[in-house]
């Protein structure tokens, strides 16, 4: 990813996040350690719930959105941190191998007044499906540092 400070982030900007499959292993490997709820780790026990199969743990999905930003959003030599989320929605189930397409738009850009060595860049980040079905919408904001204050990090 390109150096990218905060005032380089404009309001409507999209990026494209790509795109994840995601396997069966990888759902029962997150869920047995972090979410091991019966529709994550137990196929028999999802197969009958009103999911109708396993699922991923919301939290192992979210994660996916998170690596997506980290390699298409995210510039980690300016990111300073994340202030919190304002919305998590989980809107549709995450199944095997299904192909995970993650978006991310950027709201507004604001450089803190009393601390303008850093910005605030909110955003609405979703993924999709691959039936193009919305499965998970996340508005949050990153804080990055400015390019006025900031050291140079060029050579970074």
């Amino acid at each position: 990813m390109n150096l990218r400070y905060a005032e380089d982030y404009r309001p409507g900007e999209v990026f494209d996040l790509g795109s994840h499959q995601i396997t069966e292993t990888e759902i029962l490997e997150f869920a047995r350690q972090y979410d091991p709820q019966p529709m994550h780790v137990d196929k028999e026990f999802a197969a009958c719930s009103q999911f109708g199969g396993l699922i991923s743990s919301g939290w192992l999905t979210a994660l996916i959105l998170f690596r997506m930003m980290l390699r298409g959003f995210i510039c980690q030599e300016t990111s300073i941190a994340s202030p919190g989320h304002d919305e998590t929605r989980w809107l549709k189930p995450v199944r095997p191998n299904d192909i995970l397409h993650g978006s991310l738009e950027v709201g507004e850009v604001r450089i803190s007044k009393s601390k303008p060595e850093m910005g605030f860049v909110q955003y609405i980040a979703t993924l999709t499906n691959q039936d193009g079905e919305l499965v998970l919408r996340l508005r949050s904001a990153t804080i990055f540092r400015t390019r006025m204050t900031a050291p140079d990090l060029s050579n970074a």
